[in-house]
């Protein structure tokens, strides 16, 4: 899979030339078409919204074993970040530029990044200045936020759209178990309670042995395959609409850019098999039955796993404040908001003083009161 680093590779934006005047075009998410911001010629992308092809399933073991033929595997060239780890791919011209992770530029060769293409991608359908607008509203909601954070954020400066990478993972599982299932009953006793005899219902559990087998066939288990952000905030950015994936075509990165996957595929599975399992422990509880369930051992047999690489986009803006970088990131199809939360110690001081103050009043009306 990759013979770097585990830092991730960023593609470059892809370029197409307008027919008209040569000038880039940019996908545009609005009207789903390549469009020429110099001359204002637009050129839809065949097959956008038909599928006319289906996205393949890829088969896991050969994904493993390194032997997926030569054409799902391709080389970029890469630069390194030397404060986050990030790699960015540029072209040959290129000599430094900003990384989008945490705005430090970006200078130093690490020569080519060797991974496996991507099959499908959700295309961006939020326009930059929608990713904007949905941030500042957040913002606008964190009352702790420091002011000078979002007026800085709010002038202006540019997000990038950038194709997050993930995995998605396709099992078929049969499970067999043994446990107990318990039924809640309850008993009448007679206690004594300061000198005097009292009644009390005290709860009990029957417990009998329960076995059986459950089935699950597990349909695009999605994995995060980045390091950059913090998972934390790209698994806040769910749902994803998986229905909405379109094969893989260049042309729908025209404008952004596609950062290469760091986690590979054996740590992505096993991320996945670990859901897996949370999953069929409930299929079983609900299988047991009763009122309360005990687990003693569950062997799962899984079969037929195949996977797929795919983009999700994301906008994100990362701003130095203070000598701190924050970064936050936009769903590009839902505008869902996710980041790190800033705090003004000036804010919460005067919260708490405020706070105090309130108290006091209130102890004083209530001190008059009696």
């Amino acid at each position: 899979m990759t013979d770097t680093d585990t830092a991730p590779a960023l593609q470059d934006e892809h370029r197409f030339p307008c027919d008209a005047c040569g000038s880039d075009l940019r996908f545009a998410p609005a009207d789903g078409k390549l469009i020429c911001d110099h001359c204002g010629a637009s050129q839809p992308i065949e097959g956008d919204g038909y599928h006319t092809q289906p996205i393949r399933e890829m088969d896991f073991r050969a994904g493993l074993e390194a032997a997926l033929p030569a054409a799902e595997i391709e080389e970029t060239r890469v630069l390194n970040c030397p404060n986050c780890g990030a790699q960015v791919e540029f072209d040959e011209k290129t000599h430094a530029k900003e990384c989008p992770f945490c705005a430090t530029p970006v200078v130093t060769d690490t020569g080519t990044h060797r991974h496996i293409k991507p099959r499908g991608l959700l295309p961006f359908r939020l326009e930059e200045r929608a990713a904007h607008e949905a941030m500042n509203a957040w913002l606008g909601k964190l009352w702790f936020a420091p002011n000078g954070l979002q007026e800085y954020a709010r002038k202006g400066r540019r997000m990038s759209g950038i194709y997050v990478p993930y995995w998605t993972f396709d099992a078929d599982t049969k499970s067999s178990y043994r446990g107990e299932r318990g039924t809640v009953y309850y008993v009448t006793k007679t206690v004594m309670r300061n000198g005097k005899r009292e009644q009390v219902r005290e709860q009990r559990i029957r417990w009998s042995p329960k076995s059986g087998r459950v089935a699950r066939f597990f349909d695009d288990v999605l994995v995060l395959a980045s390091r950059s952000l913090p998972k934390k905030y790209t698994d806040n950015l769910e749902p994803w609409d998986l229905a909405g994936l379109e094969p893989y075509r260049p042309e729908y990165l025209a404008g952004f850019r596609a950062e290469g996957y760091t986690v590979e595929l054996d740590e992505g599975f096993h991320e996945a098999r670990a859901h897996m399992d949370r999953v069929i422990e409930r299929d079983v509880k609900f299988d047991i039955g009763g009122d309360r369930q005990r687990i003693h051992d569950i062997d799962t047999a899984i079969s037929d796993v195949t996977f797929k690489h795919i983009l999700l986009p994301v906008w994100l803006a990362a701003y130095k404040y203070r000598g701190k970088t924050y970064r936050f990131v936009v769903n590009g199809v839902s505008g869902r908001v996710q980041g790190e939360r800033p705090w003004s110690a000036w804010k919460i001081a005067f919260a708490v003083l405020a706070g105090l103050i309130v108290a006091g009043i209130v102890g004083y009306i209530a001190a008059q009161n009696q």
